[in-house]
């Protein structure tokens, strides 16, 4: 039987259908409100629940790749070669530390990959046509989008069943809120009838700023937003320089409990298929039995409703 960080063989006739995993886009055009410490703590937070993960680094910058340990020089395929149809997914797909969390890294080639696939047909799908098919044995997958809406943030949406907003609590986030929902509006008509918006999420709260709270009450009155709320630490400074989630340098850092936190409101509403692929897991762990690691502190009720209030 496969291991949990294998994926399974194909089902014979007859067989249950396998689960589908649930793929987050983690977008906001405005730099620096946590997008990519979003997108690698909260898959960290995920296989630490024992859901094998897939994170998707989209940025060319690559901080989410440096972010879980995968250096620059270090792999031999990016992103850029899946989308410009030099290797499939699996061929550039890391292991990390993280046990059950792999990683698909991005080079500053992907700049590239901007400009080669702007006059082609299918420039909008390309990582949906090689994402999709490649996910046998993966409960979720993080997609980490870059500080832009570019062809690589609407092929992250085009690829994605749902969206997670990071939103640092300041006045010009509201402006840049509205544009992303007007595009996600855009890429759901157009590309992706199934994208939702799952939430967002307060990142860098400082709850002695006033304006934190008048920012994030205005935006707790339009959209869904996160019970979890993550706080500004020190400790999620430091992590990346380290190469590590905020979860293996210190898990109990605000900043590692605030994700995990996140991670266990999602879980308290992911759909059934991402249950069934855990349950499957463990099935097929018994086996070869392991330790198992602590499950993410159930603090943090289900999220609101995720359209904008009329």
């Amino acid at each position: 039987m496969p291991s949990p960080n294998q994926g399974g063989a194909p089902g014979k006739p007859g067989s249950a259908p396998k689960p589908s995993p649930v793929i987050f886009a983690v977008a906001n055009q405005k730099g620096g409100v946590g997008k990519t410490t979003t997108s690698v703590n909260l898959a960290a937070s995920f296989a630490a629940a024992e859901y094998r993960t897939l994170l998707v680094d989209c940025d060319p910058q690559g901080n989410a790749s440096s972010g879980v340990g995968v250096r620059r020089g270090s792999f031999e395929l990016s992103l850029y070669d899946v989308l410009i149809g030099h290797a499939a997914l699996k061929e550039a797909t890391v292991a990390t530390e993280v046990p059950l969390l792999d990683v698909v890294p991005a080079t500053q080639d992907l700049v590239a990959a901007e400009l080669e696939l702007v006059d082609a047909d299918d420039r909008a799908t390309r990582l949906r046509q090689a994402l999709r098919p490649q996910l046998d044995g993966y409960a979720f997958v993080v997609l980490d989008c870059p500080p832009s809406l570019g062809l690589l943030t609407l092929n992250a949406l085009t690829a994605a069943h749902r969206v997670l907003v990071p939103l640092q609590c300041e006045y010009y986030a509201l402006e840049g809120l509205t544009h992303l929902m007007a595009t996600i509006d855009r890429v759901r008509s157009a590309f992706n009838p199934e994208l939702t918006v799952e939430g967002v999420v307060l990142t860098m709260f400082d709850g002695r700023n006033s304006l934190t709270h008048q920012v994030a009450d205005e935006v707790k009155a339009h959209f869904r937003v996160f019970d979890a709320i993550i706080p500004r630490n020190v400790k999620l400074s430091e992590a990346p320089s380290h190469g590590k989630p905020a979860l293996l340098y210190d898990a109990q850092s605000k900043g590692a409990q605030g994700y995990l936190s996140l991670a266990r409101e999602i879980l308290d509403g992911a759909p059934a298929a991402a249950a069934d692929q855990k349950k499957k897991q463990r099935g097929d762990a018994e086996a070869e039995p392991q330790e198992e690691p602590p499950p993410p502190p159930t603090t943090g009720a289900r999220a609101r409703d995720a359209r904008p209030r009329s």
